[in-house]
């Protein structure tokens, strides 16, 4: 499935920090420095001629449950036309580093919450980016048990709510065993590198069709 950006549209970035990269502390960078400033600098390229807005409103620690509490305000009131959803590896990592359980269960809730909300009061294009964990640490791999059901989770929403999948965990484990290791890809298994946005970027915009 590809989405459609008409000439003026408003293109919302939303998520925690894989999506924010700065762009709460560095002023200059409103779209932050990672995959989705690069997304959107190749549709700029692409679209020259195009009056496309892009906004990110990813926030770094973020889990399912702070991205409904802003909902409102960080989503729906800026009426895009296009919302772009990656969301979820805190709500594993939490786990295992502090011992907060977020289930499987209350993170689809929440996710069916915001995406109902999209569906209901914009009727705006949805893409959903699977959480993804690319292990550089043999302990992360146990992570695996609670990330890969919010990763079918955002597969069975994508196709409940008509979006389209970004299929990041499999797009960048196998790029990390192309450029011969996780840390090529996401120096923490969590954070990507360069390498790593450029990889999201290039595949968000060929749901673009560019």
């Amino acid at each position: 499935m590809t989405i459609s950006l008409h000439h003026s549209a408003t293109v919302l970035f939303q998520g925690d920090s894989i999506t924010d990269v700065g762009r709460l502390v560095e002023p200059d960078s409103p779209l932050g420095n990672g995959y989705a400033r690069l997304a959107a600098d190749r549709v700029r390229s692409a679209r020259r001629d195009s009056g496309i807005r892009f906004v990110n409103r990813g926030i770094s620690g973020d889990g399912i449950s702070d991205l409904r509490a802003r909902w409102r305000e960080d989503a729906i009131d800026h009426e895009p036309d296009v919302v772009s959803i990656l969301i979820g590896v805190n709500d594993t990592w939490r786990r295992y580093d502090s011992g907060v359980v977020t289930s499987t269960r209350a993170y689809e809730d929440d996710y069916r919450a915001i995406l109902t909300q999209v569906r209901d009061e914009l009727n705006a294009q949805l893409i959903l980016i699977e959480p993804f964990l690319v292990p550089v640490r043999a302990e992360q791999w146990a992570w695996r048990e609670d990330l890969d059901p919010r990763i079918q989770t955002v597969r069975r929403l994508s196709e409940e709510f008509d979006a389209a999948l970004l299929a990041a965990d499999g797009l960048l484990n196998q790029a990390a065993r192309a450029a011969g290791g996780a840390e090529h890809i996401a120096g923490d298994g969590v954070h990507p590198t360069p390498l790593g946005h450029a990889l999201l970027a290039e595949a968000w915009t060929a749901l673009a069709g560019l």
